[in-house]
């Protein structure tokens, strides 16, 4: 070596132990790959003299918290001969901690054997903690935002339930598994009092879902009772507790058998937070989550809980009210409609389904008259709307239609003085109707069909030898639609005669059967000709309609349905 490369490596070696860069180099010929040189910043860095660190492997710097798989990896790249570099928490001295990285570099002499490795430290803890704060940040604002998208998810589901066990189950499903493992809504029969019932369980396995169930009977939850339940019920705050005890003997001691079904539910955090609404404690929201999976709950999920639970209360009261005006208003409806039964000679039978939306009261009526003339009168008819007008349109109408029936009159003039009435009383609603009458039997057994149709879906008819017939001659304009229409002087609608055989099958009904939102009304049509032509053909009246109800009824009732049978016997 020449004079001017001495005086490059000198220059080298006093660089490198002037520079705040910490190097190393160790000697892998050596037992274990000690250090066999450090240069001060070294001992700067850690703490450590020179005479106390050569002659050791390095991994003296390493503390109960460094990551091993880190370690492992440096471990790997020194055995594969290849340069590295980590980010390690090390440990100094006086054993305070701080990140390191380390980038480790063979060194090969002239003929390609190892003989070094050269290592350079430094101490990057400034920009490693705040790398760490940018991730927490990020992670708590996914969390919030996922906590946000939950609520709104659970919001929008309870939103949509119309009775208070839909509300009670949509609650519990958009909780689990996203929140918790296991999910029961209990609720007071009477707000604020009253005895609980456990409505709703769900769970992330299905098995759970009875265990839970059977826990609640066990332990018998009533309002200010010795349970974490009874007390929230009873108006408490919230209760969390973030470590269950792992054995239900040291859970319910007094208690054996909730002891053995605690243990089968391997349960490991609980939360319960009042379902409250308007003032009023409606019910208790319990969640869990189990072993060894399930997430230690805190205070954050207390408040979202809570959150939730305070919007379950508003859902469900909501529901509460929306099921006593559903029964108030099927019993209004179904008081207007009558009572049918058999008249001499003629099988009836007639079903009204309730439709879900609107206010669940609406223009749908049927009829049947045993008139005093020996005929048999038949209505059927919708006013427009699904509301109080509505069904208050119906009752006017299905009574004056009753009266004029009664007096004898042609269906053309009864629905014409229908029409009258719409019109001189000015009111709002249109309404569709049938009305016929059925003669009394000829000698041999025939009857005459009479009816007219203002705007109604036509009724079908099955004769004797099957044959299926849809009644839709001389229709007319819907009753109310065309201004002066049940005024006019001279005969009434115009009315189709149709002579019937014994054996012959009429079946009535409003378009809550067959115009489907998102469906096909002539395809429904179709499906409800041909449900009616393959029945046997001595069908009873009762048989034809719950079979047509069963096969057509749309899988979502959005509208009234009213369904008249009539079977003219042999």
């Amino acid at each position: 070596m020449d004079r001017g490369e001495r005086q490059l490596e000198g220059l080298g070696e006093r660089a490198v132990i002037a520079t705040h860069r910490s190097f190393t180099i160790t000697d892998p010929r050596q037992v274990d790959n000690p250090l066999v040189w450090v240069n001060p910043s070294f001992t700067a860095l850690t703490g450590y003299p020179a005479e106390e660190v050569v002659g050791r492997n390095c991994r003296f710097l390493q503390g109960r918290n460094t990551d091993r798989v880190a370690v492992s990896r440096v471990a790997d790249a020194l055995r594969q001969h290849r340069p590295i570099t980590e980010v390690l928490l090390n440990y100094r001295r006086d054993g305070t901690a701080f990140w390191n990285e380390i980038a480790i570099s063979p060194v090969f002499d002239s003929t390609g054997d190892l003989v070094n490795f050269v290592g350079v430290q430094g101490d990057v803890t400034e920009r490693v903690v705040v790398e760490q704060e940018r991730r927490a940040a990020l992670a708590e604002a996914e969390e919030a935002r996922g906590q946000l998208r939950m609520l709104a998810e659970a919001t929008t589901q309870m939103t949509a339930a119309l009775g208070v066990v839909d509300a009670c189950e949509r609650l519990a499903r958009s909780l689990v598994p996203a929140l918790a493992d296991l999910c029961a809504v209990d609720v007071l029969d009477v707000p604020g009092r009253g005895v609980p019932r456990r409505l709703v369980v769900a769970a992330r396995d299905a098995v759970d879902e009875e265990r839970l169930r059977d826990l609640g009977r066990l332990r018998n939850y009533h309002v200010g009772g010795g349970s974490d339940t009874g007390h929230v019920l009873a108006g408490d705050r919230p209760v969390l507790v973030p470590d269950l005890p792992e054995r239900g003997a040291d859970r319910y001691p007094e208690d054996p058998a909730a002891a053995g079904v605690y243990d089968t539910l391997r349960l490991r955090s609980v939360m319960v937070v009042p379902v409250r609404a308007r003032g009023r404690v409606l019910g208790a929201l319990t969640l869990l989550t189990q072993h060894p999976y399930g997430r230690r709950y805190g205070p954050r999920d207390l408040h979202l809980a809570t959150d939730i639970a305070g919007r379950a209360g508003l859902a469900i009261d909501n529901a509460r009210l929306y099921e006593a005006d559903h029964a108030a208003a099927v019993t209004l409806q179904r008081s207007l409609l009558p009572a049918v039964s058999d008249v001499d000679g003629v099988q009836v039978a007639a079903r009204y389904l309730v439709g879900v939306d609107g206010n669940q009261v609406g223009g749908d009526w049927y009829d049947v008259l045993d008139l005093p003339d020996g005929a048999l009168g038949l209505a059927i008819g919708d006013v427009a709307g699904h509301d109080l007008r509505a069904a208050a349109a119906m009752g006017q109408l299905r009574g004056v239609l009753r009266s004029y029936a009664w007096d004898g009159g042609h269906p053309g003039s009864v629905l014409d003085r229908c029409d009258q009435l719409v019109q001189g009383l000015e009111m709002a609603a249109m309404a569709t109707a049938v009305y016929a009458r059925v003669e009394p039997p000829d000698p041999d057994g025939a009857r005459i069909l009479c009816y007219a149709n203002a705007g109604h879906p036509a009724p079908l008819l099955v004769e004797p030898d099957g044959t299926l017939v849809r009644l839709d001659e001389q229709r007319s304009p819907m009753i109310g639609a065309i201004r002066g229409l049940g005024r006019r002087a001279g005969p009434g609608r115009a009315e189709a005669v149709r002579r019937c055989l014994p054996g012959t099958l009429l079946l009535l009904y409003t378009d809550g059967l067959t115009d489907v939102a998102g469906e096909d009304a002539d395809g429904r049509t179709s499906l409800l000709e041909r449900t009616l032509a393959q029945l046997p053909l001595d069908a009873a009246a009762d048989d034809v309609v719950e079979r047509v109800l069963e096969v057509c009824s749309p899988r979502r009732l959005r509208d009234d349905v009213a369904l008249l049978a009539v079977r003219l016997d042999r």
